[in-house]
């Protein structure tokens, strides 16, 4: 049944779902890469869609940005709609120098100071975990297609904006060793866990904290195909 922020019908959503934040990025994937897609969601601007890839089914659907956000649409997917797995598929900023634009990375944890766990179940962890299987199906996929996929620890923050005072690398980088920074994942993870489905991540470097170089907002959206691609294998493995 349809809930307020997602109106497809039990049915129309696949068991595995690639959730990348942007929407617009959810409709190019749908659109280069699944075969007669269909829109399922377009509540708020949301745009979800489901096809098949390699003949299976598959939904690919945005998820917003920030916690609360991919928070809410993980945990509909996951109690509303009979959804079993959710890749996660965005940009990330590296802290480090030997993960560069456009590598690609895959989460083996999520730190957070975010309240998003204590909040939600009362969860003081400031760790979380993806699932060990769907990790390994993106490790078979990315070895399958010979690409380059390192695995990381990922801060997942709350704050884009900090103050120019604020020494939080010291703790991130520093006491936490965090390789790059998001804004979803430990969200995705803990919604996972609690509802006993599973989870990953796979992230794609859009910018970095020690060199130069940014993606536009262009290449955010349009490119990023190796990730996609290793995300769409492990989904329909």
């Amino acid at each position: 049944m349809s809930t307020p922020h997602i109106q497809a019908e039990v049915g129309q959503i696949a068991e595995t779902v690639i959730m990348p934040g942007d929407p617009l990025r959810a409709k190019m994937i749908a659109e280069t890469f699944l075969e007669d897609p269909m829109l399922i969601n377009e509540i708020r601007g949301m745009l979800g869609y489901t096809g098949t890839y390699n003949g299976k089914k598959v939904t690919v659907m945005g998820s917003g940005m920030g916690m609360p956000s991919i928070g809410i649409y993980s945990y509909e997917l996951y109690t509303h709609f009979g959804v079993e797995n959710i890749i996660r598929v965005g940009s990330t900023g590296s802290y480090v120098e030997d993960l560069v634009l456009n590598d690609v990375v895959m989460a083996e944890c999520a730190w957070s100071e975010s309240s998003f766990a204590k909040a939600q179940n009362g969860c003081e962890d400031d760790t979380m975990y993806p699932s060990p299987e769907l990790n390994e199906k993106l490790q078979a996929a990315a070895e399958k297609h010979g690409k380059r996929m390192t695995t990381v620890k990922v801060h997942s923050a709350d704050v884009f904006y900090r103050s120019p005072d604020n020494d939080y690398l010291s703790v991130v980088v520093g006491e936490q060793k965090c390789s790059v920074v998001e804004m979803e994942s430990f969200a995705l993870f803990h919604n996972a866990n609690v509802t006993g489905k599973k989870a990953a991540c796979l992230l794609t470097i859009s910018d970095s904290f020690v060199k130069p170089g940014i993606l536009t907002a262009e290449e955010r959206q349009n490119s990023m195909t190796s990730m996609i691609e290793i995300a769409l294998e492990a989904a329909t493995a």
